[in-house]
């Protein structure tokens, strides 16, 4: 008798524990992220979105709202599934927001998508394309889309598998994810982190930042169907481009730091909400 009590117990035990850690990404992001810990991701206290990618991976969210907020950023990491230190910076990112002091200049709403293609970052090997072959970073809805990516797909870059743009804006789960996001969320800001390019890129209104940490402006013009064409030129919502040194390691803390800091201040200076947005709510 006593057996027959204990093994659906077990049974309850093991089945609790799988489900615990189904419901967080942290186990296989402290996997294929570098510099990620278990508690670093845990720390971060990701939110599930009602959104998921072409295999099902949940989409998952950071939001964080001081009392006041007078500026929205929206940053997003790993578009590209093989660059697996930008998902890692964001989540390094988070760590910092929550731990800035009150009297920052700007009372800043952050709102976090540290990987928006988790179906190429979670792939044996990661690819940079989703789970349907696209170049999420091809894929949203700029003027002339139609006309432009695929023209530009097959003539500048070959027809790059790595770099097909779908076979229509927003076809794919992930990119209308971002693209509810900035339509919902209206951010003054869009950060992007990429790699491995080592530099800075920018796209909109405002002055660009001259440099975060190491990197230095080098802007790279736009594409069709980028996202830095699709806030920066088209929606009008500045977008920082972060391309990092290597897509397989993040820089190193300190650097990662300065990076947030150099961040901070630019956007204290530069950034503010934009002409006709809806006020801020509390």
């Amino acid at each position: 008798m006593r057996r027959l009590l204990i093994a659906p117990l077990l049974f309850t035990l093991v089945l609790t524990t799988f489900s615990s850690q189904a419901a967080s990404p942290c186990a296989e992001f402290s996997l294929r992220l570098p510099n990620v810990k278990r508690a670093l991701c845990e720390a971060a206290r990701l939110q599930p979105s009602a959104a998921k990618s072409v295999r099902g991976q949940t989409l998952w969210v950071r939001d964080i709202k001081p009392l006041n907020p007078n500026l929205r950023v929206l940053v997003v990491g790993a578009i590209h599934g093989d660059e697996p230190s930008a998902g890692a910076v964001a989540l390094h990112w988070i760590g910092l927001a929550l731990d800035a002091p009150v009297d920052t200049p700007q009372v800043v709403h952050w709102r976090f998508v540290p990987v928006l293609n988790p179906d190429g970052v979670l792939s044996h090997p990661a690819r940079r394309v989703n789970a349907n072959g696209v170049d999420l970073n091809r894929n949203f809805p700029t003027p002339n889309w139609d006309r432009d990516a695929d023209a530009y797909w097959q003539r500048r870059t070959g027809k790059d598998p790595r770099r097909w743009p779908g076979p229509k804006p927003l076809s794919e789960p992930e990119s209308q994810f971002l693209q509810q996001q900035i339509q919902s969320f209206q951010p003054d800001l869009i950060v992007s982190i990429h790699a491995p390019y080592g530099v800075l890129d920018f796209d909109g209104p405002s002055v660009p930042p001259s440099r975060l940490g190491r990197l230095y402006l080098d802007q790279l013009g736009i594409f069709p169907g980028s996202l830095g064409n699709y806030g920066g030129v088209h929606k009008g919502v500045p977008v920082v481009t972060i391309e990092l040194p290597n897509a397989m390691r993040t820089p190193l803390d300190a650097e990662m730091r300065q990076m947030w800091l150099d961040l901070l201040r630019w956007t204290s200076e530069r950034i503010g909400p934009r002409p006709g947005q809806l006020p801020r709510t509390p």
